[in-house]
This record gives C-alpha cells, structure tokens and sequence, in this order.
C-alpha cells in the first residue's frame, strides 16, 4: 500500500498525502497513512465522518473528486480545516472504490505555488493510482487483514537524499563554517538533525544539546507561537518562511526557513534592535508547546462550533482529544438532581459506565470535587488516585487520569475524565492546556444542552399537534410522511389531515404555515382545526378555503399559509380541489400516467379577507394516486421549481401504486437534505363497499412519521 501511494505522490507531484479506509458498515474514514506532513499536523484528522464538513468526506460520500485550489478557496467551502491549516497550500480528494464499493479515500496535498486547476496529466495519475488503491484494499479485505493501525497511521518515509561523497561532506562542511551566522536542519517533524558551531553558539546552547531535539523544547524562548506556525506554513506551503525571536535577555535572531520534501535548512543570522521584539518566556516549559495547545484549541473550537446536540459534543471531543493528547479513553459526565449522568463515553466498557450512571454523588466518586467545585484534578497514578479516593478500586485498567471541570458562564456544568493507558505525568503546562481545551468543551455542552432541551419540546409540540392516526375510510388507502427540518429546533408549520364525513365521503387537507419556530407551529395547530371544523359541517373545498382564510386575517398573526384542500367522494370517484398558493397536486392514473392537477392557485391564507378561491373537480378512479405534498419535496436551491416537480412525477409513475407505504418511503427519500420541512399524503382511491372491511397499520417513528393500509 505504502508503495502505491509513494507512485501516486511522485507521478502527480504531490508533496504529501493522507490515505483513509472506510470499513464495511462503517460511517467514518480513519487515516492509516500519511506521508508528507508530520503526524503532528494530521493528527486531528485521525478520523473523518462521513458527514464532516471535509474534502475527503465529500469526495467518498458523492464518489468524485474534489479539488481546492488554493488557501481562499478552502476558507470559501471548508472553512474548519482553513482555520486550523491557514497556508497556502492545494488539495485534492478523491474516493478509492473497487467496483461500486467505495473502499476508502485519498487526499494529495501540493504546494502554494501549484496552478489553480490540475491538468489533465494529474487527473489521469490520480484516478489511475486509485484505482489500484482501491484494489489493494479490496484484496486485504478478501484476505481478511485488518484495515485501521493498531495505534498511530503508519508514516511513509521522505525520499532518501543524495549520499555525498566525503570529499563533498567536507567541502559543505567548510562552506557552511565560513558563511556568517549559522545554520541548522530539521527533519519533517521539526527535529534538529545537524546544526553548525556557529548556530549553536548563536542559539546558547551545545550541539549535543539540541541534535534530535525541537526548537522550542530545547531552547524555552523559541516556545511562543508564531516559531511553531512559521515551521507549519514552511511544511504545507513549502514555501520560505522568516521569523524573528528575541533571546534573552536582549539578543534578536532571525531565522529563514528553505523546506523541500525530506525536511528543512534553516538559516540564523543576528537581528537588528530588540526593542520591537516581544518577549519570549525565559523559564523552561513542561508539556505541551504553546503552538501545539493553540493549533488543538483552534481545531476543537472549530469543530465544536458545529456540534449540535449533546452526543455531537461527545464524538467530536472524543475524535479530536483523545489521539492528540494522547490518551486513551474519555468519560463526558454531568450532576443531574443529585447523580452522576454520564452522556456519553469512548474507550471505555458499557458495563462499567453503566454501573456509574444515575450514580448518587458522593466524596468517595473521583471527580466529584471537580464537578461541584470546578477544579481539576491531576492523578499520575493509581497511588495519587487511591490516596485522594480510598475506596476506589481500580477496574478500568488505565493508569493515569485528568478529571477536568466544563465550565460555562463561570460555573461549572459538568467534568470531563480522560484516561491514560501508562502512567502519565501532568507537568504544569500541560494542567493549563488541558483545562483550556476542557473549557471549549464546557461550552458546547452548555450550548448542546440547551439544544437538546428546545429539540425535544419541539419534538413533543409537533407530535402534539400532528394526528396520531388517521381514520379508517372505506375505499381510500392513505399514507402520510412528515420530515422535519434538518437544521434548526424541528419546529415547522407543515400538517396534513385527513377528516371521515361520511359513509361515503371524506376530505385531505396537507398545507404549510410560513416560519419554522414556534409561532408557525401553534398558527398550524390553528388552521388545521378551523379547517376540520368547516369542513363537518359540509362546507364546499372553495368555502373552507375562504372561511378559514376570514379567521386567520382576524387573528393577524403576520404569518401566511399555503394549503390545499380536498373533498373526495368515494362512491362516485370524484375529487374536488381547492388551493391557497400551495404545490399543485399530482394524480397518478391506474395506468401509471400522472398528471399534474393545475388546482386554480388562489392567495396564501393571512393575507386578504375578502380573497376567492376556485374549485377543481377530477376524477379519482378505482387504482388511482393523488399525492398532496409541501414544498419542502420539491423546492432545492439552484433547482428549477418544474425540473424538480417533473422528477417527482417521474418517481410516482415507476413505483407500485399497490403499496403506498413503500411509495412514500421512496418519495421522501427524494427529498433535498431538509432545510425545510416536508409532509407527504397519499390517497389511493379503491373499490367502495359499505362496511367493508379493513386491514389497518399504524407506524410511528422519532420522525413522525404515521402509515395507514386501509382498503
């Protein structure tokens, strides 16, 4: 595998690259590979979902290639990785399939300078070369070998350098002694690999010292931020970077930095005067550097920002924290009415999280102090946690822990645990980044909660106001779909009713109220009932239309209403319809024919008082469809209104009308990603017997969704 991405890289020019596999009923990419880039820098894209907002998860779930030509265009359309990587540098990411099975997916990174398109030469060298790759991983997953590392992405080795001769050693040796200032070179993960005299002696430090070492953990005054980000730049852009540092307590140095692909020449030469210098810290620091603390904040900042609910915030800590800091498992936890509530965990066994959840907290539980005083605690040992807890007994095999307080609006809200398989030392430094990166997670736990909470009134609110089921109707085969909103709390003005008259008679309403909060939600409640009332006591389609319009103008609740109504008499098979500015229906005949029913459009509802509405009739023979639906099946941004209705027609002719449970289900999985509602009727006109009898099915699901099979 390694080889096959080392050909990809050199024939295409790429500098370097990331391989991901995506295991068979997995919906997440795990990198297995990197090369190119220090692991350090691809670390927090360990694993990608499906549904990231990332090159590499939009180019396996739409099977294409994506292509990023520059550092402005990667803020435009992945604005997290831009923030985290802000340097110039170009992208390409493409799935790896085998067949019609995606098995993976490949990003190729290339320098700054690159042309803001790829020519046609790389395209074919990168869809020939995945091509292999996705062979390759078919094989290994015939053969039955495991796909993801048991630890870390293996690294692909730089290219091996020209060996000089010794004469040529010598004479670079000599060229570099008598050149001012000094030099040194790192390797790609920042490590000093040679340093002249001169740059040791210009740094205050023995070479023996700082061979093998990085910069800013050898030399403390190198440990500010922008050192870190200039050695990421020079990496991913792999253009020259400069800098300057102050060395205490008054010396200014400047480095330039020339990088290629097995690593960077560095270039130390005195600086001008040190007083527009900003002051570099002068003790030696513990843990993390300040730039690695930063680029981890920046990234989970970034991906937090996009957590939605409570079990988001889990995943996403868990995907960032754990291979950045090392660790091995993680425990999210709240106090909820005097117990311990754990929301959600990674590295851990259900078993034992089970047995600590509903909890009562108490002093002999580690890290309740943290969550009722905010806190940390740092535990090195089993030693240090059985002396601060003595009835603790050690049944989660790991070996060090940090019990970290999520603090929101200057409380504390809960306490994140993470969890070290080997003993681990929390020096100072990395107590303080730790409780930093804890603090963003507090954060989105208070924003998630809350969320949460407004989602699931939503979701009460919504369920309340819809049917629950729907009536038995001799002759009329119904099923009826409601999609919430993707985004947002789920609150939304779509309904759809479907009203007994009469032995014989019946009426379908399905309409949508402007808005997507809980005003449109309590005007639906509104319209639905005034509409169920007109229409018992035998208003007209075109009358219940206007009726229900006169209420809704005297209430003024600043929201309009689309609807459409329908009456349908099932002894003679005939429909009548009336519109207020809503879809136009869509009738499938018995011999797969559908027509659009141009339902005479009147005004929405809300708007004039004294608005008419006209009726249409329409046969509805033995076999037929009529699908009424909202405009959140259709309507998508950048596609035409017709184009898509067209499409929807097309779906309703090739689907069995027989079933129109499995009918709605292929009509709503039409559906656009909902930024919108959807609501979905169907009524299948049958044969019309007194009191025969039916056959009757009622689903229910977290979507509210409702089916009746009625014949």
């Amino acid at each position: 595998m390694d080889t096959a991405v080392a050909a990809v890289l050199r024939e295409s020019g790429a500098f370097g690259g990331l391989l991901y596999v995506l295991p068979p009923g997995d919906d997440a990419l795990w990198q297995v590979l990197v090369a190119g880039v220090p692991q350090e820098i691809a670390t927090p894209w360990r694993r990608v979902a499906l549904t990231d907002p990332m090159p590499v998860a939009d180019a396996v779930r739409e099977r294409r290639l994506v292509w990023v030509g520059g550092r402005e265009e990667m803020a435009r359309r992945y604005p997290r990785p831009a923030l985290v990587l802000p340097y110039d540098f170009a992208l390409a990411a493409t799935p790896l399939a085998s067949g019609t099975t995606v098995r993976g997916g490949l990003v190729l990174l290339w320098p700054g300078t690159h042309s803001a398109e790829l020519s046609r030469q790389e395209r074919d060298v990168i869809r020939d070369g995945c091509r292999h790759l996705g062979g390759l991983l078919q094989q290994a997953t015939d053969r039955g070998e495991p796909l993801l590392p048991e630890d870390r992405p293996q690294t692909l080795p730089p290219p091996a350098g020209r060996a000089p001769s010794p004469a040529e050693a010598n004479a670079v040796s000599a060229f570099l002694d008598r050149l001012p200032g000094g030099s040194c070179a790192l390797d790609m993960d920042g490590r000093i690999t040679f340093i002249t005299p001169g740059a040791a002696e210009l740094v205050g430090a023995d070479q023996a010292d700082l061979v093998g070492a990085l910069p800013w953990e050898a030399l403390p005054w190198m440990d500010v931020p922008h050192v870190e980000d200039r050695y990421r730049a020079a990496l991913v852009s792999r253009r020259p970077q400069h800098f300057t540092v102050l060395r205490p307590p008054k010396t200014r140095l400047a480095f330039e930095l020339y990088p290629d692909a097995t690593g960077i020449s560095v270039r130390i030469t005195r600086g001008g005067p040190a007083e527009d210098v900003p002051p570099s810290p002068a003790g030696p620091t513990a843990g993390p550097s300040r730039g690695t603390v930063l680029y981890h904040l920046m990234h989970l900042a970034s991906t937090l920002t996009e957590a939605v609910g409570v079990q988001d915030v889990v995943e996403q800590t868990a995907d960032q924290l754990l291979p950045a800091l090392g660790a091995q498992a993680m425990v999210l936890m709240t106090a909820e009415g005097g117990r311990l509530k754990i929301h959600g965990y990674r590295g851990y066994r259900a078993d034992l999280m089970d047995r600590f959840d509903a909890l009562p907290l108490s002093s002999d539980i580690p890290g309740a102090n943290v969550l009722a005083s905010g806190v940390p605690d740092f535990f090195a040992s089993f030693a240090e946690l059985r002396r601060a807890y003595p009835r603790t007994v050690h049944e989660d095999g790991m070996a060090a822990w940090a019990v970290l307080p999520l603090i929101a609006s200057g409380r504390p809200i809960g306490s994140l645990l993470l969890a070290y398989a080997r003993p681990h030392a929390f020096p100072p430094g990395e107590r303080a980044a730790l409780t930093s990166l804890a603090g963003l997670v507090g954060q989105a736990l208070d924003r998630a909660r809350l969320y949460d909470a407004k989602h699931d009134l939503a979701h009460r609110l919504q369920s309340a106001l819809l049917p629950h089921t729907l009536p038995h109707v001799p002759g009329l085969r119904v099923a009826a779909r409601y999609l919430p909103a993707a985004r947002g709390l789920s609150i939304g003005g779509d309904f759809y009713d479907l009203i007994r008259l009469d032995e014989h008679t019946a009426c379908a309403t399905i309409g949508d109220v402007q808005g997507h909060d809980v005003d449109a939600a309590a005007l639906m409640g509104q319209v639905r009932t005034a509409v169920h009332a007109h229409a018992t006591v035998g208003a007209t389609p075109d009358d219940v239309l206007s009726r229900t319009n006169r209420l809704l103008t005297d209430l003024d609740p600043d929201l309009f209403t689309s609807c459409v109504y329908v009456h349908l008499d099932l002894a003679t098979h005939r429909a009548c319809l009336a519109s207020a500015g809503h879809p136009p229906p869509l009738l499938r005949h018995a011999d797969g024919r559908v027509e659009l029913l141009r339902v005479p459009p009147g005004l929405l509802l809300g708007i004039e008082p004294d608005a008419r509405y006209s009726a249409l009739e329409c046969d509805l023979p033995p076999g037929s469809v009529l699908a009424l639906y909202t405009d959140g099946l259709v309507e998508a941004p950048g596609v035409d209104l017709d184009d898509a209705t067209a499409t929807l027609a097309g779906l309703l002719e090739h689907t069995d009308p027989g079933d129109l449970d499995a009918m709605a289900d292929v009509l709503i999985r039409h559906a656009p990603s909902p930024g919108d509602d959807v609501a979905l009727l169907l009524l299948g006109a049958g044969a019309w017997h007194p009191g025969h009898s039916h056959d009757r099915r009622i689903v229910d699901t977290d979507k509210i969704v409702h089916t009746d099979k009625q014949d």
